[in-house]
């Protein structure tokens, strides 16, 4: 029986976990991304696949040319890029594994510090300081999302001593308030935040949930993070707001088109940090992730699935 992991850039999968207790598994490991055509070619015959997050989508249309395939292993419990329904109907089990919150806390962070304190310049210049940077201590975090890494977020924020504020569709001060954090309406959070840091979960009613006049509200010295999704955010209105100067910079680890071509605008503009989506790629994150792959291929070959996923009922 043969197992594919996918999207395995650094070609470590195999390390993070024991493949080898998986009794008559050939697992091999593709270390560049697919397009829909050669992921085809290369997952002939595999009975089974592991999904990293949501590089690679999985529509019916991909999954129906799979006939082979039987058990198809996302990292983490949630994957809009794959279509459970006609997984479903395929006969193709989908499970999920184990991840953890605080990656993608850490590089929110380590993103607000690089665009606030000019590391990049000052890291790639031969003159010894070149830039004054902002401070944090008494400036306002505004979030949209207050959930696991929102919250977390949150309380980091309160460390460096910010006025912490969040929105999203459905919060609540009772919700807010237990995490010393200040429920504000949509238009408070951009205009008055001194960095937006995106925690929202993808959805058609969330998607472009910052757009333009949002942006336009902010000042013109605050920053904007995304480490959740790319979708969240209107890009074209993103990339003339900063090509103007209307906001003064970004920090992005997710996009609408991933891998980010090389020519791609938001690598070349001088006020966004771009990192390649490394919210959640840490070696403990790893070890869940893959960890979590072979307890669900044992469970599966023993014919007790676990972590399925399945499609929502209307």
């Amino acid at each position: 029986m043969r197992c594919v992991i996918l999207d395995d850039y650094q070609d470590v999968a195999r390390t993070y976990a024991a493949w080898d207790s998986l009794d008559g598994i050939e697992v091999t490991s593709v270390t560049e991304h697919l397009g829909q055509e050669a992921l085809v070619r290369a997952l002939d015959g595999a009975e089974i696949v592991v999904a990293m997050r949501e590089r690679t989508p999985f529509p019916a249309a991909v999954l129906e040319r799979l006939p082979a395939l039987k058990l198809l292993i996302t990292t983490g419990m949630r994957n809009a890029s794959i279509d459970l329904a006609a997984a479903e109907r395929l006969g193709i089990t989908v499970c999920g594994t184990p991840s953890s919150p605080h990656p993608p806390v850490e590089l929110t962070w380590a993103l607000i510090h690089a665009l606030t304190r000019h590391l990049l310049t000052e890291a790639t210049s031969d003159t010894w300081q070149r830039t004054v940077g902002s401070d944090l201590h008494g400036r306002t975090l505004g979030l949209l999302g207050l959930g696991k890494i929102g919250s977390r977020v949150a309380a980091v924020g309160q460390a460096f001593g910010m006025d912490v504020i969040a929105w999203s569709p459905h919060l609540t001060a009772e919700r807010a308030e237990p995490v010393g954090v200040r429920a504000v309406d949509k238009a408070t959070l951009f205009e008055t935040s001194d960095i937006v840091s995106l925690h929202l979960v993808l959805s058609e009613s969330t998607r472009h949930i910052v757009g333009h006049a949002d942006m336009a509200a902010m000042k013109p010295t605050a920053h904007l993070v995304n480490t959740s999704r790319a979708g969240l955010v209107d890009t074209e209105a993103l990339v003339a707001h900063l090509g103007s100067g209307t906001i003064a910079g970004a920090g992005l680890d997710v996009y609408d088109v991933e891998p980010l071509p090389a020519d791609d605008v938001l690598r070349h503009l001088p006020n966004v940090v771009a990192t390649p989506h490394l919210g959640y790629v840490t070696e403990d994150n790893y070890r869940r992730f893959y960890g979590g792959a072979v307890e669900d291929i044992a469970a599966w070959l023993a014919g007790d699935p676990i972590r399925r996923l399945a499609p929502k009922s209307d």
